[in-house]
């Protein structure tokens, strides 16, 4: 049986709570969000994020060393996950609505796309396994 070197981690939320005085709630959040001290920082162990995987290697303490191999999505950051078919979902809008606008049918392969993106959407939102993307606009697995 073959030895895997697995990168796991998860996001610690790091705050500070400081006054600021500003004309406006947007005028002090700018001035947080511009300020670079943080020498008064705490960690929020109680809210830190999900794990996931950030790295495989074949091979035992292969980390960085050994061969890649590539993280299946359903094991990356739900974050990632949600933002990858950002592109295509607002790409499969546009046509949509082009199309509808212009009083004319849509390719049916472009519903084949649309249909794996719901599916990968559900998958997400259900934490599974989401179909593999298709290679083409009317290839859907």
């Amino acid at each position: 049986m073959p030895d895997f070197t697995i990168e796991a981690t998860y996001h610690l939320p790091v705050f500070r709570q400081r006054t600021y005085s500003a004309d406006t709630p947007e005028a002090a959040c700018r001035l947080a969000i511009e300020d670079n001290d943080w020498s008064d920082q705490k960690e929020d162990y109680e809210s830190s994020g999900e794990t996931f995987v950030t790295g495989i290697w074949q091979g035992a303490d292969a980390a960085y060393r050994g061969p890649i191999v590539p993280v299946p999505p359903h094991f990356e950051e739900t974050l990632q996950r949600q933002a990858r078919p950002f592109e295509v979902l607002l790409g499969l809008l546009k046509i949509l609505l082009a199309d509808a606008e212009a009083h004319r049918r849509t390719a049916p392969e472009w519903f084949g796309k649309a249909k794996w993106a719901i599916q990968f959407a559900e998958a997400i939102l259900d934490g599974a396994r989401g179909p593999d993307e298709p290679t083409g606009a009317g290839d859907v697995p």
